[in-house]
């Protein structure tokens, strides 16, 4: 299993925007396509309270390649992002890691 952590930077004001979009859109169409969420988090404490961030449970590269394709080139997605930034963009930066679980992860 691999695990990809993704890190999303809002511009101010515009985090509650890309939490509707993930539960509104993004989750449904990530079940069309079979990716599975492992877990979604704010920030309570820390550094920005405008970050998402979110792991993604992978079985293998190759699956995170396809999967991962087919969903940013799916047209709904792509109309779904438009629709959401017609009152302007929503993303500062996004970060992203490959992690693979040690031996003792509780996450194997």
């Amino acid at each position: 299993m691999i695990y990809e952590l993704r890190v999303y930077e809002c511009l101010p004001g515009r985090l509650p925007a890309l939490l509707k979009r993930f539960a509104d859109h993004t989750l449904a169409l990530w079940d069309k396509h079979g990716i599975r969420q492992a877990g979604f988090f704010t920030t309570l404490v820390g550094e920005s309270s405008q970050r998402l961030t979110y792991f993604i449970a992978w079985e293998s590269l190759s699956e995170r390649e396809a999967k991962w394709k087919a969903f940013t080139t799916d047209p709904e997605w792509n109309a779904v992002r438009e629709a959401s930034e017609r009152d302007g963009p929503i993303l500062a930066n996004i970060s992203n890691q490959l992690l693979t679980p040690t031996a003792f992860s509780s996450a194997r």
